[in-house]
């Protein structure tokens, strides 16, 4: 293992500078060009889920891909050089699909949310194609033995990459919400892989850090670039990816440790599944509604403590309540990730605290709806 100040060294002066300047300078650039390309590109203030004022550019998603692009550049020489650009180039080649199906969203509005599920799940699969790599292990007895077989290895990663990935987007509701919670995710997943010393894993999760922060400092707090579709699968395929390398590179790691640094936005995805089935009869479970957790701390917090800040202020504050509650299962996984079972009672103690969250901001009620009840 290098030691501690070459560590340093090598990441500030390298990979992810490079990748965060050519993301924020690509997001600039998409900000002060929306006048060409706004008429495709543009995510206009109406709809149900829609809290900005004014349109804005949704395409950021573009900033993040170049930045991991510049940093895969720039990572040919240094600490583990092949295997941190063996890492980036898996990422670049197997997010395309989920990348490019969800830019033709955001350009089009036309691509169904199954078709962006599949491009996903793709994704999931391209990814073992390219490396070999897929989950053969999740500590549950009897599945184990399952995933053992190839196909179901590989079924079984493509379900796991598709969720996460639909879960990152579902929590982009806010001027840096998503942005922040994956470099929340990413310094859990950089820390843990630096302690178990894959070198290779950590410097990648800082060059994807990189690559997120010079959007971020473009969305947060004014939200000046949104994400979009793209940016968000893009983003929750390379999450997703690495949740899936980082047990699967160090024994020593449980997979629990990667599902509860991604935990809450994969609570928030399937607590929303389940409010939609089952509490509400006049919606489906892939129905659009503003009762997501990060909408409820928008109308309870942040718009009741800055009353006389602008929507757009509030906006961008909201994120923070979010980012707090992100930090609490990423850091548990930091400290845990070498016991099993603290992960598990980390996972459910999370769980815990977002639907007593969610009940006090939305006042809400755990039984279905009588059909006789108005």
């Amino acid at each position: 293992m290098p030691n501690t100040p070459l560590f340093f060294t090598e990441l500030f002066r390298y990979d992810a500078f490079i990748a965060g300047v050519a993301s924020l300078i690509t997001s600039l650039l998409l900000v002060f060009t929306k006048n060409w390309h706004g008429s495709f590109s543009m995510d206009h203030n109406s709809g149900i889920q829609k809290m900005h004022t004014s349109p804005t550019p949704r395409i950021g998603g573009i900033g993040i891909a170049v930045g991991v692009l510049a940093g895969f550049a720039a990572s040919s020489h240094g600490i583990a050089a092949a295997e941190k650009r063996a890492i980036l180039s898996t990422i670049l080649l197997a997010g395309m699909p989920a990348f490019l199906f969800g830019l033709l969203e955001d350009v089009t509005k036309k691509v169904s949310v199954k078709t962006r599920l599949l491009a996903t799940m793709a994704s999931g699969v391209l990814g073992w194609g390219i490396t070999g790599t897929a989950i053969t292990h999740v500590d549950i007895p009897g599945l184990d033995f399952i995933l053992g077989f190839t196909v179901f290895s590989v079924i079984f990663t493509a379900f796991a990459v598709g969720g996460v990935a639909n879960s990152i987007n579902i929590i982009d509701g806010f001027n840096g919400l998503t942005a922040g919670t994956a470099l929340i995710m990413l310094a859990a997943f950089g820390i843990i892989s630096r302690h178990v010393g894959d070198i290779p894993l950590a410097f990648t999760c800082m060059i994807i850090s990189g690559a997120v922060m010079g959007f971020f400092l473009v969305n947060w707090p004014r939200g000046k670039l949104f994400l979009g579709d793209g940016g968000a699968y893009f983003l929750g395929f390379t999450l997703a990816w690495i949740a899936v390398l980082l047990p699967e590179r160090n024994s020593s790691i449980s997979p629990w440790t990667s599902l509860l640094i991604c935990s809450y936005p994969i609570i928030e995805v399937g607590f929303s599944i389940y409010r939609r089935k089952f509490l509400r009869e006049d919606a489906s479970a892939t129905q659009p509604d503003a009762v997501h957790l990060h909408t409820l701390a928008n109308k309870r917090w942040a718009k009741k403590i800055f009353p006389t800040f602008s929507k757009t202020a509030q906006n961008g504050l909201t994120s923070p309540f979010l980012w707090c509650y992100a930090l609490l299962p990423c850091v548990s996984a930091v400290i845990f990730h070498t016991n099993k079972w603290l992960t598990l009672a980390a996972l459910l103690f999370s769980l815990i605290i977002y639907l007593l969250m969610y009940s006090k901001l939305a006042f809400f009620r755990w039984v279905p709806k009588n059909k006789n009840e108005k």
